[in-house]
Formats: structure tokens, sequence, C-alpha cells
């Protein structure tokens, strides 16, 4: 039994008694963290039939909310899924989420949109028989500042990231079973997170973050072809070249992982966080890193959180 932070994990945060009264938006109505419930006939629950988007309030701000609504969109479109609102209708469930919270700085909040409730369990999209369901969940969430202080350990999974055309990772679908997989692998490893290879042996991300090796003063991540494409790693590579640095979105390997100067990982609830060790052996010195500290006060100034 653990607290339920993740004290390990990626996705780990600070243990916050406010989060107790938190209350969750469902369908409109704002019920206690521990009454909110969704059918076991909802899509979601039945067959992960879904999208979903993290999104980061810092002083007041929702951290690239335009690019995130983007997605959502784009997710639902891709697979036939009417939210039920426009743009500003989910900013407003999002606003109003926070507002009833009394939310406004610290905050992660999850949206996660499925097909609704389906008339029996199964795939078919046609046994719908209501509107979507709709939750947000925002919650205080401060990263463990251990971790930017030890940094990560990473293991390469067994587990491949997939091809487009069998599951595009572009789409934050509430199907995640094979980054779940990598993961458990990684933990059973004792490492804090899972590096995944795409099909072809190349690296393509972490099971829950996007990877980025530091060669020299360069800044290299994977194209995303075989992987999720950041918010959080699109505005790092931003803010890194508009300080002049070199940012590659290129094919490497485990080889120039393992020769690296530096390593970190990006993400929307920690930023930019150091990676110390990969399948056991140090990256250089086996500590955070000058290049990743700069990319990290660099990121955070970009989107007003420094």
């Amino acid at each position: 039994m653990t607290d339920g932070t993740g004290a390990q994990s990626a996705q780990g945060y600070q243990a916050d008694a406010r989060n107790d009264k938190v209350l969750v938006y469902v369908n409109g109505t704002f019920v206690p963290r521990n009454e909110a419930r969704v059918s076991i006939f909802d899509a979601g629950f039945v067959l992960g039939d879904g999208v979903w988007e993290g999104l980061r309030l810092v002083k007041g701000k929702l951290i690239s909310l335009e690019a995130h609504l983007d997605r959502l969109f784009e997710g639902a479109r891709a697979i036939d899924l009417d939210i039920g609102l426009d743009r500003q209708g989910v900013v407003k469930a999002i606003q109003d989420t926070l507002d009833t919270n009394g939310m406004t700085d610290g905050a992660h909040i999850r949206m996660m949109i499925t097909r609704g409730i389906k008339s029996t369990p199964n795939q078919d999209p046609r046994f719908i028989v209501s509107g979507p369901t709709i939750v947000i969940v925002a919650e205080y969430k401060s990263p463990l500042p251990s971790a930017k202080a030890k940094g990560y350990a990473l293991f390469t999974s067994t587990f491949r990231t997939s091809n487009p055309d069998m599951f595009d990772l572009r789409l934050n679908s509430h199907s995640r079973l094979n980054l779940i997989q990598a993961l458990i692998q990684a933990i059973h490893a004792g490492a804090d997170e899972a590096l995944m290879l795409d099909p072809r042996g190349f690296v393509a991300s972490c099971n829950s973050t996007n990877f980025f090796i530091v060669r020299g003063r360069e800044l290299w991540t994977s194209t995303s072809a075989y992987s999720f494409k950041g918010i959080t790693q699109g505005n790092v590579i931003a803010a890194w070249r508009a300080a002049g640095g070199v940012a590659r979105e290129c094919d490497f390997t485990l080889t120039q992982v393992y020769s690296a100067n530096e390593a970190f990982v990006t993400g929307t609830l920690g930023g930019v966080t150091p990676v110390t060790k990969v399948d056991g052996r140090p990256i250089a010195d086996g500590k955070p890193g000058p290049v990743t500290r700069e990319a990290s006060d660099l990121y955070l100034k970009s989107v007003g959180a420094l």
C-alpha cells in the first residue's frame, strides 16, 4: 500500500490535503471527489473509448491552452466523437471547475471525455444511448523536489511504441495499455519511467513523458513519428531555439543515449526533469547537468512560470 502520490514516478507529486475537498466536474455538476461516479456501461470504462487532456494552471494562466484545445478537438474528430461543447464551452467548463475550487495557481487539470453510456458493454459506437461523458478533475499538484535534485532512472522496455497506422500516439486516447505495460516492466527493473523504442529501434519517448538527450549544447528529441508529440516538448524546443540554441527532432539510438552529456524528460506536470541513469548506466557523471537546468529555466520563463 502506498500514499497514492506515486513517489518514485515521473507523474509523482507532493501530497496536498486541499485535494481531499476538491469538487469534481461530472457532466456539468460538481460533486465531492469520493462521490464522483460514471456508469459501468460508459464507453470509457468499457473499452477506453474517449480522449483526454492534462493542463497546468500557473499564476492564473492555463499553460498552452490553445495547443491543448487543438489536440483535444483533433483527437475527438479523429474518433468521430462529438464532445457536445465548442472551444469556448470547454474553456468555460475548465474555468468553472477552477473557480468552484478557488484555484488560481499550482493546479493540474485532467479533462476526460468519453463517447458516453452504452446499452450493453461492447465496442460498437452505435450502441451509445447518451451524450458524451465529460469529467474534469482539478487538483493541487507540485512536482517532487527530489526528482529535480536527483533525476530519474529509466529502463528501456521491450515494449515498442506503435506505428501510426496501428495506433497513432498523437491521439490522446484513454487506451494506454501498451505504455502501462512498459512502465510496469520498468518498475520491476527498479526504474522510475520506461524508455521506449520505435518499431525500427530508434528512441521514441518514455511511457508518459518526452525524452531528450544533450550532445554538447544541442538538444535532441525524437521526430514523434512513432510517439506522442508533447506540448511541453514543443515549448522546450521553441524556448531553446528562441535563445539561439540548436534543438533537433531526429532519429537517435541507445548508443547515443548512453554516451550523451545529459538527458531529461518533459511533461505537463513536471516541466523539465533531469534523467541521470538509463538501464543502470549513469549519464555522464550521473548528476543533473547545467544544460538541463538552462533548458528548464528558459521553458519556465517562456510560459510565464518563472
